[in-house]
């Protein structure tokens, strides 16, 4: 049984693992209160705690789990039945690449964990149809170059690029190559993508008014040749599908994602307020601004020449 985020489900949907799928809404104490219930219901023998919160934990204990596992940090360890120490250096935390993070636990539990690190997606015939039509729709061809950019991200305004970058950057790349330059706007960001699109001189496929959920999203990343993208979870849907990545990284550590970097060119500024790990800069936004175009086009097209 697989426990997520009611906006995530879609990352997780239609994949092997996970018997059946429970979209939670934990923000509010209604929310957690449903949540208790439908775990008592299902009267879990063990939960596998993955996110660092107390209340995540709390829930799971709330919920009837008889042995839950997780990382033993700070007041949340007297609620676990045991669970791996994170790195430390000095007694801070040291940061490490999460999907390595995740899998201590694993092996702490002496589950067989995998060697190779790559993440696995899987997409369902009809959402692959679903994706094959919208596609098809924007009028992009079987054998167009596709050249996607992801301008957005959930965590906040802090990790996105500016829209002038991206849409000087789409420029750049329709003069250099005979593609179609698609925009993956996901839902809330349809501003971002018309003021992008307006911003540029060349033709952007903007995907805003078609509302692509996460799930969606997974044919229309597989379809690009490479991907542009903020450091958010696009980046990831990336890497399961072997796509070569440009990514434009500010406020965050790198250390957090520094694993399956083989076909990955990650643009960053190594600033005195850098990682902030704020949601909004209350600066100049100067990791992510400073970072121009022309660097992202170089990468761009050291990735396709190594990777054609």
């Amino acid at each position: 049984m697989g426990l997520i985020r009611r906006y995530a489900g879609g990352v997780i949907a239609d994949g092997p693992w996970f018997d059946d799928i429970i979209e939670i809404h934990d923000k509010t104490i209604g929310g957690i209160i449903d949540l208790v219930w439908q775990l008592r219901k299902l009267k879990p023998d063990l939960a596998l705690i993955l996110p660092n919160s107390f209340r995540s934990v709390l829930i799971a204990r709330l919920g009837g789990a008889k042995k839950v596992y997780g990382y033993r940090r700070n007041s949340r360890t007297a609620l676990l039945s045991g669970g791996p120490e994170p790195w430390r250096n000095n007694n801070r935390i040291t940061p490490r690449p999460m999907v390595e993070y995740y899998l201590e636990i694993c092996r702490w539990l002496n589950f067989g964990t995998p060697t190779q690190l790559k993440p696995h997606l899987f997409c369902s015939d009809t959402t692959m149809e679903q994706g094959a039509r919208l596609i098809e729709s924007y009028g992009i061809a079987p054998d167009d170059m596709v050249i996607g950019m992801n301008p957005g991200a959930r965590f906040g305004s802090s990790k996105c690029w500016p829209p002038e970058h991206f849409a000087r950057l789409a420029e750049m790349i329709a003069q250099q190559w005979d593609c179609k330059i698609m925009l993956l706007v996901g839902p809330g960001e349809q501003d971002l993508g018309r003021q992008i699109v307006e911003l540029s001189r060349t033709k952007i496929i903007n995907t805003g008014p078609h509302h692509v959920n996460l799930e969606l999203l997974k044919p229309l990343i597989q379809r690009c040749r490479l991907l542009v993208t903020n450091d958010t979870g696009p980046r990831h849907y990336g890497v399961a599908f072997d796509i070569p990545l440009v990514v434009i990284m500010g406020p965050t550590d790198p250390r957090y994602t520094n694993a399956n970097l083989e076909k990955t060119i990650v643009l960053r500024r190594d600033l005195v307020c850098s990682p902030c790990h704020h949601k909004e800069c209350a600066l100049h936004h100067g990791c992510m601004a400073e970072i121009l175009p022309q660097e992202a086009m170089q990468a761009t097209e050291q990735l396709l020449r190594e990777h054609s």
